[in-house]
């Protein structure tokens, strides 16, 4: 689970402090980019000062992945409640105490990834995991966690609660791929894996158990089924840039270097794009051959006039060299479709540059 649109941490405290820029030095180990905010008093270098923590919290709720508040847990939950919206669209909210000694999940805890943040940040300050979804005590992953690693829209949301029951419970419960989904089915457990050739003869698998799920790009009834959960597949697009002169082995590297990061397998991937100046670059189309894909171009100027919150600053260097600031994360972004996101931000090697981006 990463968090590319990154994590803030809040401190109220000259110790909360201290222990909120340990919390940033673990999350930047693990390439999370983080910014640590403390009210004015107690700020200092690379600590961004906030009037209140109110304010701050409620000015990046919506354009974060995560918040970690270093304080009581009272106080994150007077400040988080007025903004909570959704269970899946609500970042990860985690609380660790002053003195670093406990890392507790408040919201978010599957589908956010507030559960994986807690751990990382336990671990980072040497303190105790505090985890109380009644899956990850059980040692089950929920069907929204499930959701999440599989890289799946959830389409009925309101099933999640019949389903996880039915996991805590243990109900027997069946998953089921219809059609072509690329799904890779040795992550999946505690789900008994069935496949089906269409939705409807996915319906009738999956009503032979207590509960489940079927994965699906196919349409879904419109009457939702009890205690099931329909999932469609997101696009998953690699954008890939390079300077003029590259190998293929070293566009293979770190496009899998990047898959292996994000724990996503090749076969999972839809899509492969990069700016139409490589059209003749026998390196790219190489590399595409020996990955699977077709890989596809966006012109300079749709690169150019593109716009999104996640995109890195650009590089001055490559705008003077082909007229725009980056190619990787927007080809990514713009293959990947509506309301995509990156997943992973520009990373570079040996004269390539590799993004991930997530579409639905």
């Amino acid at each position: 689970m990463m968090f590319p649109r990154s994590v803030a941490i809040f401190a109220i405290t000259r110790q909360g402090v201290k222990t909120a820029v340990k919390i940033r030095d673990t999350l930047e180990k693990n390439r999370i980019e983080c910014q640590v905010y403390a009210i004015e008093k107690y700020a200092k270098k690379n600590v961004f000062p906030i009037k209140s923590t109110a304010d701050g919290i409620k000015a990046v709720f919506s354009n974060v992945d995560g918040i970690v508040g270093v304080m009581a847990t009272g106080i994150v939950v007077r400040k988080i409640a007025p903004l909570l919206k959704s269970k899946l669209s609500d970042p990860a909210v985690v609380c660790v105490d002053t003195l670093g000694k406990f890392a507790i999940t408040l919201l978010s805890g599957h589908y956010g990834g507030a559960n994986e943040l807690t751990k990382l940040v336990a671990e980072g300050l040497g303190a105790t995991a505090v985890i109380t979804t009644a899956s990850d005590v059980l040692g089950k992953k929920s069907i929204d966690e499930l959701a999440k690693d599989l890289h799946c829209k959830i389409l009925n949301p309101k099933s999640l609660v019949g389903v996880n029951s039915a996991l805590v419970n243990d109900e027997n419960l069946g998953l089921v791929l219809s059609g072509n989904v690329k799904i890779s089915v040795n992550r999946i457990r505690d789900y008994e894996v069935r496949k089906a050739e269409n939705i409807e003869q996915a319906i009738k698998i999956v009503q032979g158990f207590d509960a489940g799920a079927i994965i699906s790009s196919e349409e879904t009834p419109k009457n939702s089924l009890k205690n099931v959960t329909f999932l469609r597949p997101k696009t998953i697009a690699v954008g890939i840039g390079s300077r003029k002169v590259v190998d293929t082995e070293d566009i293979l590297e770190l496009v899998n270097s990047a898959l292996v990061h994000l724990q996503i397998p090749l076969e999972r991937v839809d899509r492969l794009a990069t700016v139409d100046i490589k059209k003749n670059s026998e390196s790219m189309l190489n590399a595409a051959k020996k990955l699977g894909l077709t890989l596809e171009f966006s012109t300079v100027e749709e690169l150019r006039t593109f716009s999104h919150e996640d995109l890195s600053e650009d590089s001055q260097l490559v705008k003077q060299k082909i007229g725009v600031g980056g190619v990787c994360e927007r080809a990514a972004l713009i293959v990947a479709g509506k309301n995509a996101k990156l997943l992973l931000k520009k990373t570079k090697s040996k004269g390539v540059t590799v993004a991930v981006a997530e579409g639905e």
